[in-house]
C-alpha cells in the first residue's frame, strides 16, 4: 500500500491551494493520502511539527512518500533525517533553506530555528531515496538560490515553474500538475 503524506506550510491548512486536488488525483490512482492539520500553523516549531508528523506517519517504509509545501518541506526533511530505514521519496514545493521578506520580529523569531538548526543532509539523502524540488521564478519568499542548495545539499532533481509565486492561494494555484508528475516519477508510475 503506497501512502502519501502532504504537509502544508506556515499559516496553512489541508484545504489550501493545490492540496485537495493532489489528494484527489493520488487517491484516483490507488494511493492512501493524508493531509494532516499541523499544530498551531501560525507559530510552527520544529519539535511540534516533526513530532506530530512522526506520530501521524507511524511506521514508514519504501512505500511511504511525502509532499511538502514551504515550511512543510523543512518538516519532512527534519523528520527523514532521523529515520534509520529508507522511505520512497520526497517532493518539495517552494522548499527553502533561506527565507526572503521576513517582515516582523515575530516572523523572524518563528523562522530562526528553521533556518539555523542544522540538518543531517547525508542521512536525508540516504533515507529519502529520490528528492524532487519545485520552485517558481517569481516566488516572493523563496529565492531561486535555494534551487542550487537543494541540488548541492540533497542531490535533488529541481524544476522551475514560471510565474507561480509561492504556489499558494494568494496566486490562485488550485492545481499543480508538476507535483503530481514529480511524485509519479519517483514512484515509477506515469
Amino acid at each position: 500500500m503506497k501512502r502519501v503524506f502532504i504537509v502544508h506550510g506556515w499559516e496553512g491548512s489541508p484545504r489550501d491551494c493545490w492540496f485537495p486536488w493532489l489528494k484527489d488525483e493520488l487517491e484516483k490512482r490507488g494511493f492512501v493520502v493524508q493531509v494532516p492539520m499541523m499544530p498551531h500553523p501560525e507559530t510552527p516549531t520544529i519539535e511540534d511539527w516533526v513530532g506530530y508528523l512522526s506520530a501521524v506517519v507511524g511506521e514508514s517504509d519504501r512505500d511511504t512518500y511525502f509532499v511538502g509545501h514551504s515550511i512543510g518541506c523543512q518538516t519532512i526533511l527534519r523528520y527523514v533525517q532521523n529515520l534509520e530505514k529508507p522511505i520512497g521519496g520526497i517532493v518539495c514545493v517552494a522548499g527553502f533553506f533561506r527565507l526572503l521578506h521576513l517582515v516582523t520580529d515575530e516572523e523572524r523569531e518563528i523562522a530562526k530555528p528553521w533556518l539555523e538548526t542544522p540538518m543531517d543532509y547525508e542521512n536525508i539523502k540516504k533515507q529519502a531515496g529520490n528528492i524532487i524540488a519545485i520552485f517558481s521564478d517569481n516566488d516572493p519568499d523563496v529565492d531561486l538560490g535555494d534551487k542550487e542548495l537543494f541540488e548541492k545539499r540533497l542531490s535533488a532533481k529541481t524544476i522551475v515553474e514560471h510565474n507561480k509565486g509561492h504556489f499558494s492561494d494568494d496566486v490562485g494555484i488550485k492545481e499543480l500538475p508538476s507535483v503530481l508528475a514529480a511524485l509519479l516519477e519517483i514512484v515509477g508510475e506515469k
